[in-house]
């Protein structure tokens, strides 16, 4: 049986973000709802999305902007700025030599909006999904104290450092995912086109068969008889977890607090969150951001509700008096070290290159750590994949050993 590609569209959208202020933009999307759904956990709020028209003789795909891009971007902008090359001309010389069509689009329609009167900042927010309140936060500050070059390269190192750690945990969980799926496919086809050739031939041996044998033999005929349901529920299982990933934040939430409370994954996931949490909060103080506003922000981008709620909490705690590294004591999240080098970096005066250092250890933390489960996972998979694909096998040729030590 074919399956069926479920191809994405480009949808244009207009909406309001946090602070009220009218975007528009567009995205890709396999439906309206699923645009509207995914601009909603953006902090947009929709009004109108639909399909963009495509052109009258086709024509290839714009392609799609990725964090990478953004990071190039920021990047290059801060060289051509500290250069000299005048904010509007550096969007011209790095738009019309970038690669990627969709990127090139962006740029050109940030220039006419500069050109058009407005701020590096405001253009920039009009496009909330390719650059988040952080982003735009940096450059308003940037933009203000005249240091937005530097402010750049800031923000060009806190993405490279960022999308670097992501993709190494997504690489490490990537590898176990892998092969469970496909020794669950290997594992099908052996019960749906090799057992049954084997099933026919103990039939005419008319000896009762071993247990494990019974086993994997009605194993082998129920995949048979209901493989296309099997299929489908184990594919409608994994849509609806990504579907309530998605639109569910009580979903959300217990995944994080799971997540955080793992054998092997929690600690990765902790040091993960810490370590965006002291990059986030290190790059924003530095770039003037005052304390309480700056916990607004890093709150979006810890990556994990559990701590998302909290900081939020201790921002309302700083906003009343409090210290920051009072408030992270508090909230039992952060261990004592954090705690105690934002206090050095409190009374020094330094809290972002405290903050800093923070990130720089916690960032080689999660990789020993992605090291060290990649270590740990891969006898573990091969374990797991002997005991399936060889438990099969033995399965099998129990009933043949038995008739050999009979004769």
């Amino acid at each position: 049986m074919a399956t069926k590609t479920v191809s994405k569209d480009t949808f244009l959208w207009e909406g309001t973000n946090r602070q009220g202020t009218k975007v528009k933009g567009e995205t890709n999307g396999t439906s309206p709802a699923l645009v509207k759904a995914e601009l909603r956990r953006q902090g947009i709020t929709p009004k109108k999305v639909k399909k963009k028209p495509k052109p009258l003789f086709g024509g290839s795909s714009k392609g799609s902007i990725t964090p990478k891009d953004i990071a190039l971007f920021s990047r290059q902008m801060s060289t051509m700025m500290a250069s000299g090359v005048p904010l509007v001309q550096s969007f011209d010389i790095i738009g019309k030599g970038h690669d990627n069509p969709a990127m090139q689009t962006l740029i050109m329609t940030i220039k006419a909006d500069v050109e058009g009167g407005n701020t590096f900042a405001d253009a920039l927010a009009k496009h909330p999904l390719q650059f988040d309140d952080l982003y735009v936060n940096l450059v308003t500050a940037g933009e203000h104290a005249g240091i937005l070059e530097t402010l750049l390269e800031k923000i060009a190192t806190y993405k490279e450092k960022t999308e670097a750690m992501k993709s190494k945990i997504k690489k490490a969980m990537f590898y176990p995912i892998a092969v469970v799926v496909v020794a669950f496919i290997i594992t099908a086809i052996l019960l749906i086109f090799v057992v049954p050739q084997f099933q026919s031939m103990f039939d005419q041996f008319g000896a009762d068969l071993p247990a494990l044998t019974l086993f994997v033999v009605k194993l082998s005929e129920v995949f048979q008889e209901w493989w296309w349901a099997i299929a489908g529920g184990a594919g409608g299982v994994v849509y609806l977890l990504m579907e309530a990933k998605k639109r569910s934040r009580k979903f959300n939430h217990m995944l994080d607090k799971v997540a955080l409370k793992a054998p092997i994954i929690g600690p990765l996931v902790t040091k993960a969150t810490i370590a965006r949490f002291s990059r986030t909060l290190s790059t924003m103080f530095a770039a003037g951001v005052p304390l309480v506003e700056a916990m607004n922000t890093v709150s979006g981008a810890a990556g994990n509700i559990v701590y998302t709620e909290a900081i939020l909490k201790m921002r309302d705690d700083i906003a009343t008096g409090n210290q920051l590294n009072v408030v992270m004591k508090q909230s039992g999240l952060f261990p004592n070290m954090v705690s105690q080098m934002v206090a050095i970096g409190e009374e020094a005066g330094s809290i972002d290159s405290m903050l800093a250092k923070v990130a720089d250890f916690y960032e080689q933390e999660v990789d020993d750590a992605v090291d060290g489960l990649t270590s740990l996972l891969e006898p573990l998979i091969m374990a797991f994949l002997g005991v399936v694909v060889g438990g099969l096998v033995i399965a099998m040729y129990l009933p043949i050993f038995k008739m050999g030590s009979v004769v």
